[in-house]
């Protein structure tokens, strides 16, 4: 009998709240709920400010904190300070990494983020990675795909490429495509009887 494990526990016998200590998320479509910056990271929860600092910085927008008009104290979403879309997704990447989670998925991270923000998420990757979190990475934007050690390339539902990140790289770029291709095509040719 199977079974999903983290950390060595079974996900199905870990008590939720815990649980959901255990994994961090940020979800493609962002959405944030009414209170503070501080709040937003901290899930919601009561913290430890020097976490919640410690999150921000991997997420590399602690100085853009900052320069809000009331710090971490500053109200977000709807009827808080306006942010950009960018800044809106690394708050939201800050908020998946609060507390140290064992497994990070992140749904196309880097949609939003300019330069200066995707290396702060790769960064963030790395480090994650390094502390032994497992990091799932959604993303149709290859940039992010440098902080990977695996892929998975998805077509139309079915897996069709899995390995070291580049080993597939080198079988999804456009030269290797055609050059699959081209073999497939000798093949079938070659598998075809001969005209007499």
């Amino acid at each position: 009998m199977g079974g999903v494990y983290l950390d060595g526990h079974s996900t199905y016998l870990w008590e939720r709240g815990s649980f959901g200590r255990a994994i961090g998320y940020l979800p493609q479509n962002l959405s944030l709920l009414d209170g503070t910056v501080r709040q937003t990271i901290a899930r919601m929860r009561d913290s430890d400010p020097r976490d919640v600092i410690r999150a921000a910085q991997l997420a590399g927008i602690h100085e853009l904190i900052g320069r809000l008009p009331f710090g971490y104290d500053t109200p977000v979403a709807e009827t808080g300070h306006l942010m950009s879309g960018g800044q809106m997704q690394r708050l939201a990447l800050a908020r998946a990494l609060y507390g140290d989670p064992k497994l990070i998925i992140l749904d196309e991270p880097n949609s939003n983020l300019d330069s200066v923000g995707e290396q702060a998420l790769i960064r963030a990757i790395q480090t994650c990675k390094a502390r032994g979190a497992i990091v799932v990475i959604i993303a149709h934007r290859p940039s992010v795909m440098a902080a990977t050690d695996k892929m998975v390339v998805i077509e139309n539902g079915a897996v069709t490429q899995f390995g070291p990140r580049t080993e597939v790289i080198a079988m999804i770029t456009p030269d290797a495509r055609s050059r699959a291709e081209s073999r497939r095509r000798e093949i079938s040719n070659s598998n075809m009887p001969g005209e007499a």
